[in-house]
């Protein structure tokens, strides 16, 4: 794999073998968090699911079971809108002797159509999809440190490219729509992603031999044009029939965790890459360019410190 090109012809038989190390994937139990999963453990890594539905998580860990012989799987309960069990699960990752990767995938794709709150009163899909994550990573920071060429990669969107946003009212108190809090929320992960890498190199704990963050989109990748799966992806008739339609322009969740799985695994990724589909919507995985605003350092320091504000802690690096 080259950092250009990164290919993954739909099988994880392409990646570097990744015998001995041990990933974490949030919301891994569907979509494009269980071919994440899957991929990585194809390739010969230890993968811990951390998932808020534990039926569901069972079906994907029978799943990947089913279709990687030999698979190394676990999990552990994540509820990322609810910072206690955020915390609890921090502490169960903790005790793992080595994290080489954690993966920042879980999230609300359909927002409610009325503002929500999370149990820690928070606009829910912001909690979800970004608090939760930073508030995990601040926690588990410890054991990426203690694992040499660790990796954190942040799930953004090419949302960002279509709905910018400054961040500014983050819980959307002054007017609530469900698509400006989906596009919001993974700007904000994009934002963090660069931010967290920075951060990383500034206080001598980043570059390839500390922890590096990266961020990655999953182009357009739709349920219709992914592959059967019992228990974690069986859309209808008129689903598949309807996505197909769409194929010239998008791809199934398989694809689209590619650039997930190579900003993870890709021998030639650094700190700050920012991969996604060739053609935007879908293709093989390849570094592209980020929006200015997830590389603003004015907007990631604002963010950063209502983040912490919101958790009543400091990130600590």
């Amino acid at each position: 794999m080259t950092s250009q090109t990164s290919a993954l012809p739909g099988a994880s038989r392409a990646l570097p073998a990744q015998f001995g190390k041990t990933f974490v994937v949030t919301g891994a139990n569907a979509g494009l968090g269980y071919f994440t999963t899957e991929q990585l453990a194809a390739a010969g890594a230890h993968v811990v699911l951390a998932c808020r539905n534990l039926a569901k998580t069972e079906a994907a860990v029978a799943a990947i079971h089913a279709r990687v012989p030999g698979a190394s799987v676990s999990a552990i309960p994540l509820d990322l809108s609810d910072l206690t069990q955020v915390h609890r699960a921090a502490d169960a990752l903790l005790e793992l002797p080595r994290i080489d990767g954690l993966i920042l995938n879980a999230g609300i794709v359909h927002p409610p159509r009325t503002r929500e709150l999370s149990p820690d009163g928070h606009e829910l899909v912001f909690a979800t999809n970004y608090l939760g994550h930073f508030a995990l990573t601040a926690r588990v920071l410890p054991a990426l440190r203690r694992t040499p060429g660790s990796r954190v990669v942040a799930l953004g969107s090419m949302i960002s490219r279509l709905l910018d946003s400054p961040l500014l009212d983050l819980q959307l108190e002054s007017g609530y729509n469900r698509w400006k809090a989906y596009a919001q929320s993974k700007i904000a992960m994009q934002v963090f992603g660069f931010e967290l890498d920075r951060r990383l190199r500034a206080a001598g704990a980043g570059g390839t031999d500390g922890v590096q963050s990266l961020v990655a989109h999953p182009g357009y990748s739709i349920s219709g044009l992914t592959p059967g799966i019992r228990g974690v992806n069986q859309p209808s008739r008129a689903n598949r029939f309807a996505d197909t339609l769409q194929s010239f322009g998008a791809q199934g969740k398989d694809a689209g965790a590619w650039p997930t799985v190579s900003a993870a695994v890709d021998p030639d990724a650094r700190g700050g890459d920012y991969y996604g589909p060739r053609y935007l919507t879908r293709g093989l995985p390849t570094l592209q360019e980020p929006t200015r605003t997830s590389l603003d350092p004015a907007v990631a320091e604002s963010l950063w410190s209502r983040s912490e504000l919101h958790l009543g802690a400091p990130f600590s690096i």
